[in-house]
């Protein structure tokens, strides 16, 4: 029974120290001393800025602008419009570019020594189309124009302080490209502090730095108020295809560091979010960290030195642990070698043997897959479909389905080292179940099927006997190390998220001789470093569950929690009540995953997003009506139908496969196109889109080898390879622009366009009004233009 309770306090503690972790400060009020950050105040500015929608293009984007420029004269900053075009190749494809004319925003708060590199504080003030966009990114914009004039309060900073507001960055971070390509103030920054967000809540992270970052987590541990940073999440995100105008910097080979926060992802780039919706706590979060650290660089006689890459995390108790990674071969070492004295000090008491030791560490494997297993078998059995907006159905109800997903996998880490005691194989049931289980939603699952034979097989092998609690702790242990090595050589930055809580067990394994006594002292330490293992995997669970729609990555805490959990979680050899823990949160798991699908989570706060269109076919001269989203919503069937078609499946180049049905042909302006030759010898493809768009998308087809040279004069390289096409969005649409092509030989160019306008087109037949638990979401409610245009020289 004391490990037990041992187990309980552990859970309890842990449980305890992730939510100190994840709390959000106060608010500062409006009375807050003048140096110091405070949302009160800048969230003045937020609804300012973001009460509406202010996509790049609009004249809501400019009102924007106006009251930036006016509240950065307010502050002495002397604000210049910097006129640019921003170009952005696709990250992992070179064929797909995006373009735009751009109005940055900068502002100076002029340090004594204006020769000095200067900082920048970065924040875009655009929005996406519907979004009034009140976190991302008015926050930061508010953020950054609250810590300026908290350094301006604190005196004269050693350096200028540049207050640097890009435009265009939901477009395709176009307003960075333009002011780092050409801008010469870019050449005067020397550290960079970017500001973003992905939802309106949530502890905000420090989770990217430039290149040859030492330097800069030196200061960041010195100065950051509750920091949360890891190299863990830089790696991850130079991987993704996700961005911030940070990767241009940072491309720039710019010194700094990359901010947000994420939470509550319902409101990120939806219409529901407002100022309104925005967390205080997560603007005070994100004001007083990045004020702390900002303010150091801004007074300090030199920038932090460019030092080699360190690797970095956060310890639980907002603890910033930063070492050079070589420093992770000892860490491994060290924990090796805690293992070898502990199963030797163990084994003068309690004698194992090798096959112990191997199944302790399948029955660690087997917790993982089978953790994996029964939550992809959960995600399934939510019922809803996987895609961007079909997400929304479980964001809306995001605490109910993180808390299925958390309690299934503690259930399945305690169930896997219980039977270890027993060495029963019916464990290996449950994740071939889930496997099997999942071919019930849509048809033949395979990754479903794969992962619970898999896990099945481990459970075969490692369970069939008792094995003794020093023996299998030793196995997880081992597994741990080894895993951590591989890690280490593969990926130093990331390595720690395995490294740390195995070199905590294995702490625990040498002060404890494995675990064989059960004395007071002995259960009161393995529940404190249980709790703080636990702990930091759960950090990293909301973390992971944040990240992406993929429960599986929620197999990575599984591992790194049982690593000095396992003493406590193993209990006596026979059926005591602790055996009963696994089950029943892995029953309440799922019964939480049933009520996530049987909800319906849609309201006034939480709306069901709406993609409709209008298509025109302006070559052939048809019409429809379309939806990225499925027809369960009412709303979205009576658009589709309103004038008397069948929807259907409707495959296009630009809008991808969507629900469709006829309607009647409207005769809206066409964009104009006209090819000529330069005196250089390149070829103008000069481009008037139709009055009322917002944004024009090409498709370019060649017969002969070609490439984009420049894109409204500003230089890129796009190759269009004959038999393949390139891809270009203008997001500036209502601006005529020219593509310099540069092409091998004589040939043929075919281009397709699909234009979208602002606003329903006034010919057809209007939308109904939505309930008010339904929004229109992105860029709905608008026509689109499509046709081709085809071209010789």
């Amino acid at each position: 029974m004391g490990r037990l309770l041992a187990l309980a306090a552990a859970l309890i503690a842990a449980a305890l120290i992730a939510w100190a972790d994840a709390r959000l400060p106060a608010p500062a009020p409006l009375d807050a001393p003048q140096a110091a950050f405070s949302a009160e105040r800048a969230m003045a500015d937020v609804i300012a800025i973001a009460s509406v929608p202010h996509p790049l293009g609009t004249a809501a984007h400019d009102v924007s602008r106006d009251i930036l420029l006016r509240r950065m004269a307010a502050l002495g900053l002397d604000p210049q419009i910097h006129h640019g075009v921003g170009v952005e190749l696709g990250k992992f494809d070179a064929s797909r570019a995006a373009a735009g004319a751009v109005d940055n925003v900068i502002g100076v708060l002029p340090g004594k020594d204006r020769g000095a590199p200067a900082v920048a504080l970065m924040a875009h003030y655009d929005s996406v189309p519907a979004s009034p966009g009140s976190a991302d990114d008015a926050a930061g914009v508010a953020s950054a124009l609250e810590i300026v004039r908290a350094i301006k309060a604190r005196g004269a900073p050693a350096r200028d302080v540049i207050l640097l507001i890009t435009d265009g960055e939901e477009a395709g971070l176009l307003g960075a490209n333009a002011f780092f390509a050409s801008d010469p103030m870019a050449r005067r920054i020397g550290f960079v502090f970017n500001m973003e967000a992905r939802g309106s809540s949530g502890r905000v992270q420090m989770f990217q730095a430039g290149h040859r970052n030492g330097g800069a987590i030196a200061l960041l541990q010195k100065t950051a108020i509750r920091p949360q940073a890891s190299s863990l999440t830089g790696f991850i995100y130079e991987h993704m295809a996700n961005d911030t105008d940070f990767t241009v910097a940072r491309g720039a080979k710019v010194a700094g560091l990359n901010y947000a926060f994420i939470g509550r992802q319902f409101d990120y780039h939806s219409p529901s979010s407002t100022p309104a919706t925005l967390d205080l706590g997560a603007l005070q979060d994100m004001g007083q960290q990045v004020l702390s650290t900002a303010s150091a660089v801004a007074f300090a006689p030199a920038l932090p030195a460019p030092a080699p890459d360190v690797v970095y995390g956060q310890a639980p108790g907002a603890v910033t642990l930063a070492y050079p990674p070589i420093v992770g071969w000892l860490i491994v070492a060290a924990s090796a070698g805690l293992l070898a004295w502990a199963v030797v000090r163990a084994r003068r008491t309690e004698a194992f043997g090798g096959f112990d030791v191997a199944r302790g560490a399948g029955a660690a494997l087997f917790a993982v897959l089978g953790a994996v297993a029964v939550m992809h078998f959960a995600r399934r059995a939510t019922g809803v479909p996987f895609g961007y907006l079909e997400q929304r159905f479980l964001l809306a109800q995001a605490p109910r389905w993180e808390t299925a997903l958390f309690l299934i996998g503690l259930g399945m880490l305690l169930l896997a080292i219980a039977e270890v005691a027993r060495g029963r194989r019916k464990a290996i049931v449950l994740p071939l179940l889930a496997g099997v289980g999942s071919c019930a939603f849509g048809g033949v699952d395979q990754i479903g099927l794969g992962l619970g034979l898999a896990a099945a097989l481990v459970g075969l092998a490692a369970y069939g006997r008792p094995v003794s609690r020093s023996g299998a702790w030793a196995g997880a242990l081992l597994l741990g190390i080894v895993v951590a090595a591989a890690a280490q050589a593969a990926a130093p930055a990331a390595a720690f998220v395995i490294a740390w809580p195995v070199a905590l067990g294995a702490l625990g394994a040498a002060a404890t001789g494995l675990a064989v006594g059960r004395s007071p002292a002995t259960l009161a330490l393995l529940a404190i470093l249980g709790a703080l293992g636990l702990a930091f995997a759960g950090g990293f669970a909301h973390a992971s569950y944040l990240s992406l729609d993929l429960p599986e990555l929620l197999g990575l805490p599984v591992l790194i929690g049982l690593f000095a959990l396992w003493p406590l979680a193993q209990p006596d050899e026979g059926a005591p009540p602790a055996r009963l823990v696994g089950p029943v949160l892995i029953l309440a798991g799922l019964a939480m995953t049933a009520a996530v699908r049987f909800n319906h989570p849609y309201d006034a706060r939480h709306p069901e997003a709406t993609f409709v269109g209008y298509r025109l076919e302006q070559d052939t001269h048809k019409g429809w009506r379309f939806s990225r989203t499925s027809l369960d919503t009412p709303w979205t069937a009576a658009v589709l139908k309103a004038d008397g078609g069948v929807p259907a499946k409707l495959s296009d180049w630009a809008l991808g496969k969507v629900e469709a049905a006829p309607a009647p042909y409207l005769d809206l302006p066409t964009p104009q196109m006209a090819l000529s030759r330069e005196v250089s010898g390149d070829l103008r493809l000069h481009v008037a889109p139709p009055a009322g768009a917002r944004s024009i998308y090409l498709r370019f087809k060649s017969d002969t080898a070609i490439s984009i040279v420049a894109i409204a004069g500003a230089p890129t390289t796009v190759a269009i390879k004959p038999g393949q096409d390139a891809r270009l969005t203008w997001s500036t649409g209502g601006q005529a622009f020219d593509v310099t092509l540069r092409a091998a030989g004589p040939g043929k160019i075919d281009v397709a366009y699909s234009a979208t306008t602002d606003g329903w087109p006034a010919g057809a037949a209007p939308l109904p009004k939505r309930p008010s638990e339904v929004m229109a979401f992105d860029v709905s409610d608008s026509a689109v233009l499509a046709g081709e245009r085809h071209f010789a020289w």
